[in-house]
């Protein structure tokens, strides 16, 4: 891949993604910013995707799961955060957001027929992460970039325990409450354009 004019070459992965956030669309100054420290960690850190890269942090994969019969989002409550959270977590080898998110999407959920809704990022959001003594990490920031995908067997929907005190269907309004910040509300709405429905 030919890197775009000014732009430094990079390896196969970070040009993928450094070409898909040049492609995103931020819907306000918030993710504007954040697609910009995106962009910049792609570009000069070669081990970005790697969750032992804690200055600034590394990306994370995130995906909003829809309910195709009833349009609700599934929320998971994040046992170590103690937070209402999409699915999502760290690269496994993957190189890929995108892939990243639909792995963690369907281990988290038990829903093994997540599809894409788009290819597309749908929103992009960086945030801090406390630092875990017991697992060795520092604060950091995790960079990261959400899908929004669908299921059809919505009912199959099942937590992990290992990350999950439970899971919820959530009517998408109520999903952006319980979450609690913009960047939740922002992508929900950018969801529901994708779905067809109103937020």
């Amino acid at each position: 891949m030919t890197p775009p004019p000014g732009l430094p070459a990079l390896d196969a992965p970070r040009a993928a993604l450094r070409a898909a956030l040049l492609a995103h669309e931020p819907a306000d100054a918030a993710e504007a910013r954040d697609r910009d420290a995106m962009l910049a960690l792609v570009t000069s850190e070669p081990s970005c995707f790697a969750r032992t890269t804690f200055a600034p942090g590394h990306f994370t994969g995130s995906v909003f799961i829809f309910s195709a019969a009833s349009g609700r989002v599934l929320l998971h409550h994040h046992r170590r955060l103690g937070r209402w959270l999409q699915m999502g977590g760290h690269d496994e080898g993957e190189s890929d957001p995108a892939a990243t998110a639909l792995r963690e999407g369907r281990e988290e959920s038990g829903l093994a027929d997540l599809v894409l809704l788009s290819p597309s990022i749908l929103d992009v959001d960086v945030h801090p992460i406390p630092p875990s003594p017991s697992r060795g990490e520092e604060a950091h920031s995790h960079f990261d970039v959400r899908y929004a995908a669908v299921t059809r067997s919505a009912s199959s929907a099942r937590a992990d325990a290992a990350e999950s005190l439970g899971l919820e269907w959530l009517p998408r309004e109520e999903a952006a409450l319980r979450m609690g910040e913009p960047g939740a509300r922002r992508a929900l709405a950018k969801a529901a354009r994708l779905l067809g429905t109103p937020f």
